[in-house]
């Protein structure tokens, strides 16, 4: 057997590991715009470039940015007044950039083009007089920048089925839902499911609203865990995306662990394991996942095989504030 990416200390008579890649992995088109934003703001302006919150959700790239000259805080009053300063890919509340408009401090926004969009629509939607049920998980910075586009108590916040038949709304009349784009593909639907059951004159929106590399990444983890004794998925504890990749696993009957460098992998995982799926979330960088190969291959004769369900070639344009 062929092992592509051998340790330095060559495995002899180790147990063939067969190593199913799922693709696509990683790095999505609003994470590369997100952080190539942040390199060009740091070559065009000099460092410190200010990011408010991690640019996205993940140690590695906050680290690799950070030595460049990136520094990353939570609120804008850590900013100083004549810094440049780069809000994340998730997106922020219309009070932030406000806030920074008013402080006169040059800003560029990193949000994802499929997260404006959403925040778009529902500006829309509020202009129609509906009510939005938005589906998303608590805290997290998407859902807060998206529920802070609209005046407040005019989004009403829902995670699962048992939340929709709690809810309680003063008019059911008109109303209308959203979803955040990182969730979990086959349980929104049977959230939206539950929506329209209980409000049949709900309006959705016209594309659904989780993204396509969320989609993506998900169908490409059924692809390989049926196949696989266990499933490697690389990505933060914080990043939504990634955290869905480890639940879809499971719901195939497939234990998976969500780590965020190879240096986390317990060799006893690999007991009994003749197959292991592996993928990166949307946030991970494609390095991460060799890097994952080469530990695997310090203690497994390994073979890979990558698994392709779909390719993607999308690419989102860069502010006109970083060539002006």
């Amino acid at each position: 057997m062929n092992a592509p990416f051998p340790s330095e200390t060559p495995v002899t008579d180790a147990p063939h590991l067969l190593v199913l890649i799922a693709a696509p992995r990683g790095f999505c088109a609003g994470v590369d715009r997100a952080i190539e934003i942040v390199e060009r703001a740091i070559e065009r302006f000099g460092p410190p470039v200010y990011v408010r919150h991690e640019i996205v959700h993940n140690k590695y790239v906050v680290d690799e940015l950070r030595a460049k000259g990136a520094v990353f805080v939570e609120e804008l009053d850590e900013v100083p007044n004549d810094a440049p300063v780069v809000f994340s890919a998730h997106g922020v509340p219309k009070s932030v950039p406000a806030e920074a408009e008013r402080r006169k401090l040059f800003y560029v926004d990193a949000t994802c083009p499929l997260v404006s969009k959403v925040h778009r629509q529902a500006e829309r939607q509020i202009e129609k007089g509906q009510h939005i049920i938005f589906i998303g998980h608590a805290g997290h910075p998407e859902v807060i920048g998206t529920m802070g586009q609209v005046p407040e108590g005019q989004m009403t916040l829902v995670e699962t089925v048992d939340d929709v038949a709690e809810l309680e709304l003063e008019d059911e009349s008109n109303l209308s839902f959203l979803t955040q784009t990182t969730l979990s593909v086959d349980d929104t639907a049977q959230v939206v499911s539950a929506l329209r059951t209980r409000f049949p004159g709900i309006v959705g929106p016209k594309a659904e609203d989780i993204c396509y590399a969320t989609s993506n990444r998900q169908a490409a983890v059924k692809q390989i865990a049926p196949s696989s004794d266990l499933v490697l998925v690389i990505g933060s504890p914080k990043s939504s995306n990634s955290l869905r990749l480890v639940e879809v696993s499971e719901k195939c009957g497939v234990d998976a662990k969500l780590i965020q460098r190879a240096d986390e992998i317990d060799p006893a995982w690999l007991e009994g394991v003749g197959t292991l799926g592996l993928t990166a979330g949307a946030s991970a960088p494609e390095k991460l996942v060799r890097e994952v190969i080469d530990k695997l291959s310090e203690w497994r004769s390994v073979e890979e095989q990558t698994l392709v369900t779909t390719e993607e070639k999308m690419v989102f344009k860069l502010p006109r504030q970083l060539f002006d």
